[in-house]
């Protein structure tokens, strides 16, 4: 069993090598990001079967609803006759890569196909991932976010936290200060985690000094046994979001 994930999760090479996961490259263009065609996903899947003996690839990429990759994943997968599973992702970031991993780790313990397919569909049901943007106008710009919603940003919140929900981008508090967003976003993890020990995984774009500060709050209000770390966050998402953000991604430990 393969596991093939895009560049937009920003899973760490070293976790890719560790799992034998494939990662494509997703395109950064000067007018912003361009997703990967059904021809570069075919090859990949191609590549993947021959090195697992066919035993089949689970894919997991960017939502359906901000790129185009999962509809060109979809169409080159059914040349595969269901040798190649299509995971239809609610998020993305490390709530993807963490799925990915998952999927590795049953393909590692001798699962099949569907098992390692469930296994990332367990990890996407329980993931929740919010993202602090510092400021708008890469998010404006980008037309991921719904008219309403930056109009709404925009007049209310100087920074605001958006959820990524069944693959769209929404208002899910607004602030003012960075202070008052990390307390915000410290909150909406502790509510994800309930009582049980989580991974959060905090992706920023020119923020390192403020991804401590919000790790160290995380880490201070989670439950015991909890793990916080901070990652980059991928150059195609980072486009989007801008200067000073920070995607967080919250699963199940």
């Amino acid at each position: 069993m393969r596991v093939v994930v895009d560049s937009s999760a920003g899973l760490p090479p070293e976790v890719a090598e560790e799992y034998g996961i494939a990662v494509l490259n997703m395109h950064l263009t000067k007018g912003g990001t361009a997703g990967l065609s059904a021809l570069e996903l075919c090859a990949c899947y191609a590549r993947m079967l021959e090195r697992g003996g066919d035993a089949g690839v689970v894919a997991l990429h960017v939502p359906k609803e901000l790129s185009s990759t999962w509809s060109a994943a979809v169409e080159a997968s059914a040349l595969f006759h269901e040798s190649v599973r299509v995971v239809d992702t609610p998020t993305l970031g490390m709530g993807v890569g963490a799925a990915a991993v998952a999927a590795a780790q049953a393909a590692n313990k001798g699962g099949d196909l569907e098992e390692c397919y469930e296994a990332a569909i367990r990890v996407l049901d329980s993931a929740a991932t919010f993202l602090y943007a510092h400021r708008l106008d890469e998010l404006r710009r980008s037309g991921r976010v719904s008219a309403g919603t930056m109009m709404i940003s925009t007049a209310l919140a100087s920074k605001p936290i958006m959820r990524v929900r069944e693959g769209r981008v929404e208002l899910a508090v607004k602030t003012r200060t960075q202070t008052r967003a990390f307390e915000r976003l410290t909150e909406l993890a502790v509510q994800a985690a309930g009582d049980k020990p989580v991974r959060v995984f905090l992706q920023e774009h020119e923020a390192r000094e403020a991804s401590r500060k919000l790790a160290a709050l995380l880490e201070e209000a989670l439950p015991e046994g909890s793990e916080v770390r901070i990652l980059p966050l991928a150059d195609v998402l980072a486009a989007h979001a801008g200067p000073g953000a920070i995607a967080v991604s919250i699963v199940d430990n």
